[in-house]
């Protein structure tokens, strides 16, 4: 009696816990930052680390302090770092001990987590902050009720990664596309983790800048900018300094509900684009009186992004995709940041003569978007709503649709302020319940599937009336999802998947489903996938599946066919680099090997390939 009661009052804790609000989106707008009145310190190193394949942790009490630890590295994915640890995705728990200073004690004191995959639970000296659903986003708690200035204090993260159908990516779905293990339904490995930096940082307590939001646009020579700030605290006024190629602009602002709004013309722009990715430095100040209380800095670029019914238009100029998809994907660190690996990408990007990416299948760690800002990279930035649909248990589809909205919030505000950033995918091949991979399509479309994304565009586009939005549509998907999108976007396979080892014959197809499409709905295409697994090193004298000759001409085909098409905006080839998937019968070792890179990034010969053709056309 005595123990069932113990277990009940358990159970009820944990459900109490799992109902914890979580974090507000805006808490993430704008990433920590050190100047006279902010202060970071970065938790990244060597963390303590324990399973808990039980489930005993929480009713054990181990966020009050662990025991018979091990060492593991954070950032980074604990599936790469361990021996015993591949394809584990239960609850696991992590450690460590963080000074904080004497002087922060009148401040607010934050903690911000780059990424963990995929439920979060934080504590501080045993005090219990949150919780955090999702991967791929950051989130960030108020710790300064609990924490102890002068000394260390103990952090505590309980992190799972269950794969379930009710999660956004999804995974375990009964009679699934996949036939894999871990039962992912994606195609990419599920790592799990602590994958990104975490900080402690402070803001004023008196008052802080809450968010900025930065809209640029220009009227022949004059930029226009357009600076929103919003405020929390007793502070009424402030000024807005923009300062780059010889300018320097200073305009003051009050503050009306919390909120100020100010306009800026700058006289003789310099316009940020692929050719020349000129970034203005923006700082806004908050004063009381004439004491500045806090200040935030950020470069902005000064561009416009536009559609017409055949091409995007970056500065009111057409401009063409040529880029991959690509994945956070690196032995070792798993999907955990590694910024030497962020470089050598974008030194391979600019080789290759490539000029964007899509951030598929999740957004990636902040520092790629800083690269592509200062480099003239242009971004589709994805939520990981991949595998997405829309039968069965519509609990499940209803939660789905939930995390999905969460995602494009935390997105928008993350990254709303990037220059590289032109367009918001809202998801990546999502499955109807039967499927013909054909260019006629399967069976009629569900209308619930499409007014859930039509809620997902209208939401965005709420948020973001400046930037292009698109869904990725799966070879014979319905046509109803890729509509609803300002830029038409499909992976195609044909001449792999369907037509398999027959080049000209998929070219011929994919040629004939672009030339519908556009008849269709009279918008741009981007084939934003499109590739075949080649495993490097393998050749034949003639092309043949899985030789990096096949690779070399199947992507020439399909470019060609984009070459001929002046609707054609963009083409993505899948993939930048081979990476890790789960196990199964069709990923020969657990790797997809589409990548026209090694993924200890090693060119292919389709990489020579897209240089010579790529820069060329530059």
């Amino acid at each position: 009696m005595i123990k069932s009661l113990f277990y009940s009052i358990t159970g009820w804790l944990f459900f109490c816990h799992l109902l914890m609000a979580q974090p507000h989106p805006k808490d993430i707008a704008l990433f920590p930052q050190e100047n006279p009145n902010r202060s970071i310190s970065d938790l990244s190193g060597i963390w303590e680390f324990k399973k808990d394949p039980e489930n005993i942790g929480i009713k054990n009490q181990w966020f009050n302090g662990l025991t018979e630890t091990r060492s593991i590295a954070v950032p980074g994915s604990w599936n790469e770092q361990f021996t015993d640890s591949r394809d584990y995705l239960d609850a696991v728990w992590y450690q460590t001990e963080a000074f904080v200073p004497e002087n922060w004690s009148d401040e607010e004191v934050w903690i911000r987590f780059g990424s963990v995959n995929y439920h979060a639970t934080v504590w501080v000296n045993g005090q219990q902050l949150g919780i955090h659903e999702g991967g791929h986003l950051p989130f960030a708690f108020d710790i300064s009720k609990v924490t102890k200035t002068g000394e260390k204090n103990t952090i505590v993260v309980r992190v799972e990664n269950k794969l379930k159908p009710s999660r956004v990516p999804t995974g375990d779905v009964p009679n699934g596309f996949f036939s894999n293990y871990p039962k992912s339904n994606f195609d990419f490995f599920p790592y799990a983790g602590i994958n990104r930096k975490v900080w402690l940082y402070t803001l004023p307590k008196k008052g802080k800048i809450s968010d900025i939001t930065v809209k640029t646009n220009f009227e022949k020579t004059t930029g226009k900018v357009t600076v929103a700030i919003e405020k929390v605290g007793a502070v009424k006024s402030g000024e807005v300094i923009l300062t780059g190629d010889k300018n320097s602009i200073t305009k003051s602002f009050k503050f009306s509900k919390g909120k100020a709004t100010v306009e800026i013309d700058v006289p003789q722009v310099n316009l940020w684009s692929i050719e020349n990715p000129f970034l203005y430095d923006l700082k806004v100040v908050i004063k009381d009186n004439d004491d500045p209380l806090d200040q935030y800095q950020l470069p902005i670029g000064i561009r416009t992004v536009a559609v017409n019914e055949k091409t995007i238009l970056l500065n009111g100029e057409p401009v063409f995709l040529k880029g991959f998809g690509k994945h956070e994907d690196f032995p070792i660190f798993g999907r955990g940041v590694a910024n030497p690996v962020i470089v050598k990408d974008y030194a391979l990007l600019k080789w290759i003569g490539a000029n964007s990416y899509r951030t598929s299948h999740y957004p990636y760690d902040e520092e790629y978007y800083r690269m592509a800002d200062r480099e003239g990279i242009l971004i589709i930035d994805e939520i990981p709503a991949v595998g997405l649909f829309f039968h069965g248990d519509k609990n499940d589809v209803a939660e789905r649709q939930r995390m999905c909205k969460q995602y494009l919030e935390e997105l928008y505000y993350r990254d709303k302020n990037h220059p590289s950033v032109i367009m918001w995918c809202v998801a990546n091949e999502p499955f109807p319940e039967k499927i013909n991979f054909s260019i006629e399509g399967g069976e009629p479309t569900d209308p619930d599937s499409i007014v859930a994304f039509q809620e997902l565009f209208d939401l965005i586009r709420s948020l973001d009336n400046t930037r292009l939005t698109t869904l990725v549509g799966v070879m014979g998907g319905p046509l109803e999802w890729i509509g609803l999108a300002d830029v038409v976007c499909i992976n195609r396979y044909w001449g792999w998947y369907a037509q398999s080892g027959e080049i000209a014959k998929g070219a011929a197809v994919l040629n004939q489903e672009i030339e519908g499409l556009y008849s269709a709905f009279k918008k741009p295409i981007i084939v934003s996938e499109f590739g075949v697994d080649t495993y490097p090193g393998m050749h034949a004298e003639q092309p043949e599946m899985f030789t990096e000759e096949y690779q070399k001409e199947f992507i020439k085909a399909y470019l060609d066919v984009a070459d001929s098409k002046e609707y054609v905006t963009g083409m993505h080839i899948w993939a930048f680099a081979d990476f890790k998937t789960t196990q199964g019968i069709v990923r020969f070792g657990g790797m997809n090997y589409k990548g026209v890179f090694t993924r200890d990034r090693k060119p292919k010969m389709a990489a020579h390939y897209l240089k010579e053709r790529w820069t060329k056309e530059e």
